[in-house]
């Protein structure tokens, strides 16, 4: 009798995610995660890959402005406010890194499960001046309040220059995660009426913030020379449409790279069965479908 491949169970999963939380040291994490709706993970992006990350982002500002920017003196005249730089990942080879660091993807497991896509991966490029970011919470992509406690989107942002408030830092309030909602209008200011309860995040570049989707978080305006760099890695639910297009438009070395690494392919959309046309539906995709919170 010919041996039938077994789907395996649910709990499965989830024994997998407990199993990285506890061998990488992630559980003061995940306890934050679930108090405060965020945490830091300390240096996850060595000086090498932070500085490699930092090359390809200004290069791709540069073009796009036609001038160079000093990161550390930059004025406003040289550089003001803030712009997204979207759809880094195939720009160098470290945002492939980057994007399967084992930490900060062991708690997006854990927000969203195995089988969550990348959704995005982009730089907050922030010079003085300009705007603050409103708080928001990223279920603004359709998910209608109220919020399920149940994370169907998460950030992981990656500091890769000095973060504080007056540096225009990534601000986050603490338990926001928990009141299912938008920020109303005065709830969302973090300029002059700044709404007191937003934190900003005093990070070293290679620190790491990982986020419930649920949870309220911005910018403060950036108030001293010089520019302020993240990178933003966006993800979501496999049943979310992605903010990015990955899938069958992936570049194929990428693929060639990443031949044997299913995780890799997995979050650029490898297991996902919808999008299909003519040829119909792949149904060996569909058994592997996510049956839980964690798989």
């Amino acid at each position: 009798m010919a041996e039938v491949e077994t789907i395996p169970a649910a709990s499965e999963a989830l024994d997998r995610v407990l199993a990285a939380i506890d061998e990488l040291g992630l559980s003061g994490n995940v306890v934050e995660l679930e108090t405060h709706g965020f945490t830091t993970v300390k240096g996850v992006l060595s000086e090498p890959q932070i500085e490699r990350a930092k090359a390809a982002i200004l290069s791709r500002v540069e073009r796009n402005v036609g001038h160079a920017i000093d990161v550390d003196t930059a004025t406003e005249d040289d550089f003001q406010g803030m712009t997204y730089v979207p759809y880094m990942l195939y720009d160098d080879e470290i945002f492939e890194e980057i994007l399967v660091a084992p930490k900060p993807l062991t708690l997006i497991n854990y927000l969203l499960g195995e089988s969550c896509l990348l959704s995005s991966m982009g730089c907050h490029f922030k010079g003085p001046g300009g705007m603050h970011l409103p708080l928001h919470s990223d279920n603004g992509n359709g998910i209608p309040a109220p919020f399920p406690a149940t994370s169907h989107v998460a950030n992981v942002n990656y500091a890769l220059t000095p973060y504080s408030r007056e540096a225009g830092a990534l601000a986050l309030v603490p338990g926001s995660h928990k009141l299912g909602r938008q920020p109303r209008p005065a709830e969302a200011d973090l300029g002059e009426n700044a709404n007191p309860d937003a934190v900003a995040m005093n990070i070293d570049p290679g620190d790491a913030v990982v986020w419930h989707g649920n949870s309220w978080h911005g910018s403060f305006v950036r108030e001293i020379p010089g520019v302020r760099m993240n990178l933003a890695v966006y993800f979501n639910r496999q049943y979310i449409q992605t903010q990015e297009r990955h899938g069958d438009t992936v570049p194929e070395d990428v693929r060639a790279r990443h031949a044997n690494d299913t995780r890799f392919l997995n979050l650029l959309g490898a297991k996902q069965p919808y999008g299909w046309r003519h040829e119909g539906p792949d149904y060996s995709k569909f058994a592997f479908m996510p049956r839980g919170l964690y798989d």
